[in-house]
């Protein structure tokens, strides 16, 4: 592979020349373009290095340019060069996909730093692509985020292609819905797996000990601090810090993190000793944090240092689809927790699973499935608010759909035992198949003899 390079790119060549100087000392390989078109000849999907822009430029602007770059390859850094007084378009081009932006007039130190770190970044991409092409490396994603829905396939994608990277991440979701599952997945497929995994409950820490629970401290810090200690970002060194429910931190603690994010360096209380910290930020939110910064409860630097890479778990309503077989991996999953023989979950029952809203999502199911396995039965739910205004018929195709539904998940896919269970012709099952959209591909492999 060719040694990594910074591509620059600026319209004005005294300032082009300069800062291609100041990466040349600071040992980094430079190539320049004097625009947008005409650096874009040099990107390609392998390309090894990073880009560092101008944002202001006639013809094709460093926005423009960043936008063509991410449609070759999204996972190329690109720093993004501001003037003065251009914050708030710094500000979307982080939200759109910069790896990071630098303001005029910068020190040759400070971007020969930022542009190294964009390196090592793109390299372990690289080279975690070459792996996986190599080895064919498996995981067990679909048994941990299970679900055949577009939804949930275009999920388990973004965490495949995001695992090899130190891209930090942001998951947003309602409660119920595994953010906290998926950000455990990624850290168990990254290059980190080996290293430890530390979450931190953002709405339990306790005021008083925050800084000290986060960066440790000496002895002596205060009163009670009778010998050092490491915090919790220190012991997580080389692995990942789940930050659980970030918009419940403190707007206090909000600022220190930020710099925590940005330099990763931290601060133990009570020493002036800067401690180089190698870890991996995920956070997850219940709540709409563009939402909490618009409201002033949250800072808008913060999360656009965080979501690098924003994953959305979708609610259950989102993949009804999932529901009936999401619902039989988790009842064989309480069987063995309980230490249950095996169970055969009755179509019926499925069909009912099917057919109810879970505002719990996965937790509540789950809760469902752990009844069912304990001999409870299932809980009553609510019917749905429109189920009064629908008419009959509709009501009844509903539960028609739902019951042949559960019965293909039973049976894996299989139509004979599916159309002789139901007492229907082969013929009328394809009919109300095609009907209400439903492939039996989507809920199980099919015997040979029915394909």
């Amino acid at each position: 592979m060719k040694p990594p390079v910074v591509l620059l790119v600026d319209d004005e060549d005294e300032l082009r020349r300069s800062t291609a100087q100041s990466l040349d000392l600071a040992g980094l390989a430079v190539q320049d373009s004097p625009s947008g078109e005409r650096a874009l000849d040099f990107i390609t999907q392998g390309f090894n290095g990073v880009v560092v822009s101008d944002i202001r430029m006639p013809g094709m602007d460093g926005m423009t340019l960043m936008g063509r770059i991410h449609e070759v390859d999204p996972d190329i850094p690109v720093i993004l060069v501001t003037g003065h007084g251009d914050v708030q378009l710094a500000v979307r081009a982080m939200r759109e996909g910069a790896y990071d932006f630098i303001e005029k007039p910068f020190t040759s130190q400070h971007i020969a730093e930022m542009a190294a770190r964009a390196i090592d970044r793109r390299k372990l991409v690289l080279e975690n692509r070459e792996l996986r092409a190599a080895a064919g490396k498996n995981d067990d994603l679909e048994a941990r985020l299970p679900g055949r829905s577009n939804i949930m396939v275009e999920l388990r994608y973004k965490l495949r292609a995001i695992a090899g990277t130190d891209a930090d991440a942001l998951i947003i979701g309602d409660t119920g819905t595994g953010k906290e599952v998926a950000a455990r997945a990624l850290h168990d497929i990254s290059s980190r797996a080996t290293k430890p995994f530390v979450a931190i409950n953002c709405a339990a820490l306790p005021e008083t000990l925050i800084e000290s629970e986060l960066f440790g401290h000496e002895a002596g810090a205060f009163p009670s601090a009778l010998r050092p200690r490491y915090g919790k970002f220190e012991h997580a060194r080389g692995g990942t810090v789940l930050l659980d429910e970030i918009g419940s931190m403190p707007a206090d603690l909000q600022a220190k993190l930020l710099r925590v994010i940005q330099d990763r360096i931290i601060f133990r209380l009570g020493s002036n000793e800067p401690i180089p910290l190698d870890v991996r930020f995920i956070a997850t939110s219940k709540a709409d944090l563009d939402a909490e910064v618009a409201a002033g409860r949250f800072r808008a630097d913060l999360l656009y240092r965080l979501n690098v890479v924003t994953l959305r778990m979708p609610a259950l309503t989102a993949r009804r689809e999932d529901v009936p077989l999401l619902f039989l991996q988790l009842v064989r999953e309480a069987t063995g927790r309980y230490r249950r023989e095996a169970m055969e979950v009755p179509p019926r029952i499925v069909a009912d699973i099917a057919r109810r809203d879970w505002p719990g999502n996965v937790r509540e199911l789950r809760n469902a499935a752990d009844r069912f396995v304990l001999g409870l039965g299932l809980q009553s739910t609510e019917e749905g608010s429109s189920d009064g205004d629908e008419r009959l018929a509709e009501r009844v195709a509903g539960f028609e759909k739902n019951v042949i539904q559960a019965a293909l998940v039973a049976h894996g896919g299989s139509l004979k035992p599916v159309y002789e269970q139901l007492g229907i012709s082969r013929k009328t099952l394809y009919e109300k198949m095609q009907r209400y959209g439903l492939d039996k591909n989507q809920v199980g492999m099919a015997d040979a003899s029915e394909q």
